[in-house]
Formats: C-alpha cells, structure tokens, sequence
C-alpha cells in the first residue's frame, strides 16, 4: 500500500487558483498542493509538445512531494497535455495506483444539459479553442448540441494584470463576447473554459442577455471530482485528511503570494521550487 498522500492541483499560472478553491469547499477534509508554473505561463499560445513536457515537469514533481491524484485545472494542459500523459506517460509508469485528471471532459459532462436550444458558447485562450477539445468531448455526451467557440487572447493577461476593470479592458472583453454571440443567436449558455475567468464572470453576465446563463468550471469540477471519490474506493484510501493546503510556484514567491489574493479569499505563503 502506497503512503498516504494529498491532492495535486496544477496550472500554469493562477487561475488553478478558482478551481482549488471551490474543491477544497467541496472536500475540506482533504490535503492539498497547488503548483502554478507561473515563470513559464501563460501556455495558451505554447506547441501540444512543450505544453505536454511542461505540464509532464509539474506532474512528476507533484508526485514526487506524495500526490497520489493531480487535477490539471488549467484548460490548454487538459486540452494538449492530458491525453498523452493518460494513455502513455501513465501506463510505462510503475505506479499502476497514480492518477491525472483534467478539466474539460467534467465541463462538456455537464453544460450540455445546461442549454434549453442545444447551443453552447465557449470562451477560451487560442490553445484550448485550437485543440478542437471541447467539441471532440461535447459530442461524446451530447452529440446534438451546437458548440461556437471563441478565443480569447488578451483575457488572461488583462485578469493576471488587474487591468479587466479599465475602460481599455472592459471594451476588449466586451468585444470577445459580442464577437461569440454574433456567431449564433440560439447560444442560450456560455462556458467560460478558463480557469481565470471566473474573476471576470461578473463583467460577462452584464454585457450577455439576463436569459444566458454564464457558468465558470470551478463548482463543476468539484463536484465531479466529489463524484469519483465517492465511486473510487481505492484512490479515495490514498488520500490524506488533514485539511491542509500548500502553495508551490515557479515564480518568485512573493510575487505569487501578492498577485493570488486576486484569487484566493485568504493571504497565502508560497515556496518557489524549480521543475
């Protein structure tokens, strides 16, 4: 029996920070590690080879501090990386009992059943939008339902910056969204497939129609993961219970800690470590 160990949680930046947050409310009892990989973020306009090498690093590193299960709570990893690491970084692995998940499969699950016109909006960095990824999965669950996707490029810097609520920030914003819902009248939910736009859901909901329902992953994905421990004895059995959370970045530490109280309800201390 492995030793007991805690939740990995990885993004290349901060916006892992939202989906942390909303697992930990559904599961407290839980240990975890959050690593951001924020010196070399944002991955959204990286290759599917280097954004599988980079988010490969962060993996292997988490399960080398104990992490018997990472979540990849960044939509261009799930999207580019965690096919490959799935099917064949984990199976030449000795560790039969280690597990990786991602964000977008638990999104497209859901937000079919979301849409009373089976039309689905999606707003997201280039990489997730390019990987073709959420239409690949939506059809898997829900092959009737429209999907019109929209890449945002300028969101995620405009959020890590603080400059979304600037007149300048606030017009790009609204014109990422304009441009989505000029694609099809019938989108009736949009899915923000970022995990930093949930900072930014307020400002979204004022520009769509009140009859739009806007959902962010965060809430999905825990409640998801919340699913599969509950059916997933043995992966359940490696997990400590300490209520415990650590922070890890590739960044200067101090810069992390500032620049997560975007995200975070509490100040944090993090370690920066080297992949």
């Amino acid at each position: 029996m492995n030793k007991l160990g805690p939740i990995g949680v990885f993004d290349s930046g901060y916006g892992g920070l939202t989906v942390l947050q909303e697992i930990m409310k559904a599961l407290p009892k839980y240990d975890y590690i959050y690593l951001g990989d924020n010196a070399r973020a944002p991955y959204g306009n990286r290759s599917f080879e280097v954004v599988h090498e980079f988010t490969l690093e962060a993996v292997n590193y988490l399960k080398e501090r104990g992490c018997r299960l990472v979540i990849l709570a960044c939509n261009t990893s799930s999207a580019k990386a965690l096919r490959t690491i799935q099917q064949i970084d984990l199976k030449h692995s000795e560790d039969s009992s280690f597990r990786v998940l991602g964000v977008i499969r638990p999104s497209t699950e859901t937000i079919g059943g979301l849409s009373k016109n089976n039309c689905i909006g999606v707003l997201g960095t280039e990489g997730t939008i390019q990987s073709g990824s959420y239409k690949i999965e939506l059809e898997k669950f829900s092959p009737n339902t429209s999907l019109i996707q929209h890449a945002c490029p300028m969101w995620v810097p405009l959020i890590e910056s603080n400059q979304h609520q600037t007149d300048i920030g606030k017009k790009i914003i609204e014109n990422d969204i304009r441009e989505l819902l000029a694609m099809s009248p019938a989108i009736d939910t949009i899915l923000l497939a970022c995990t930093h736009y949930p900072l930014i859901i307020n400002e979204v909901k004022k520009i769509v129609s009140e009859k739009i329902n806007v959902v962010s992953q965060g809430p999905i994905v825990a409640d998801k993961l919340s699913n599969y421990l509950q059916r997933n004895e043995f992966m359940r059995a490696q997990l400590s219970k300490g209520g415990t959370c650590s922070f890890l970045t590739t960044e200067n530490a101090a810069v992390f800690n500032a620049s997560a109280t975007q995200f975070l309800e509490n100040a944090i201390s993090a370690e920066q470590i080297r992949l």
